[in-house]
């Protein structure tokens, strides 16, 4: 047998792979040490939702409503997704307190019955503001959602005690956000939830 063909089919893909690797590093560049740090280019917490100066009629008008509903909704997911998980610390600078601690014990029930939750987020429908105003220094805004959902609990035999792993559902909650005007904070709260 004759394995010449072998070693010009290796060189042949060799020499290829060089040319390859020398066109990406063309286009791409390489690294010199003068590169931004990844790290401190990016925020490690959860995206604020937009805050709004004041509510009044003037200043709260359509384009003020949906900067803020744009905030909301990724506020919406992220607590959603990591309230799922089990993760608040991940999301404690977007709770209120008294809020914190509902999903605190919430969570901590479902450990002690050794539940697991699997929620897949699909997206939101709508978003609407539903209400907002002022009170002294404290600005409250309530939000209408409407979003699919996939979400089940486990018990620890891996049984589908509640839920669907194969159905999108719908889900309706109306959460209000507040934040105190005199705050440097730019982070609104949610400060209560309805389904």
């Amino acid at each position: 047998m004759n394995y010449s063909f072998e070693y010009i089919d290796i060189i042949l893909l060799a020499m290829i792979a060089g040319f390859i690797f020398l066109r990406l590093r063309g286009i791409l560049g390489k690294k010199t040490g003068f590169e931004e740090d990844i790290n401190s280019s990016f925020p490690h917490e959860a995206p604020p939702v937009q805050p709004v100066a004041d509510l009044n009629a003037e200043t709260f008008d359509d384009k003020a409503k949906k900067e803020f509903v744009k905030g909301a909704e990724i506020a919406y997911e992220t607590i959603i997704t990591n309230f799922a998980k089990g993760k608040l610390k991940d999301i404690k600078s977007l709770l209120d307190k008294s809020v914190y601690k509902q999903f605190e014990d919430a969570i901590n029930d479902r450990d002690s019955k050794k539940l697991s939750s699997e929620t897949t987020f699909i997206g939101i429908n709508s978003a609407e503001v539903k209400d907002h105003h002022q009170n002294k220094n404290m600005l409250e805004v309530t939000v209408e959602f409407v979003s699919e959902i996939i979400s089940c609990v486990k018990d620890k035999d891996n049984k589908i005690v509640s839920g669907d792993p194969e159905k999108i559902k719908k889900v309706l909650d109306t959460w209000k956000f507040s934040k105190d005007s005199r705050s440097a904070n730019p982070n609104w709260l949610l400060i209560d939830t309805q389904a």
